[in-house]
């Protein structure tokens, strides 16, 4: 069984730049007000969520590993 990720977004960084949805259009949603949400918080690990949180201009998006809670991203500094 491969890992499975907590996905966070940081409403109060978003920018609504929408990357993520150009990333990973079935892991995140943009509402009304342009602010990010994770289609579903726990999810496989997979290259589109990667690519979205990475693609992130303000790096809003956090991704953690469920079973420890080890920071996939953003890399600590």
């Amino acid at each position: 069984m491969g890992d499975r990720w907590h996905v966070e977004v940081d409403r109060s960084v978003c920018i609504g730049s929408g990357m993520c949805v150009n990333h990973a259009p079935d892991g995140f949603r943009l509402d009304s007000a342009r602010q990010s949400h994770p289609d579903t918080p726990e999810t496989d690990a997979n290259e589109q969520v990667l690519a979205a949180a990475e693609g992130c201009p303000v790096e809003a998006i956090t991704l953690t590993l469920l079973d420890s809670g080890e920071v996939v991203f953003p890399p600590e500094d």
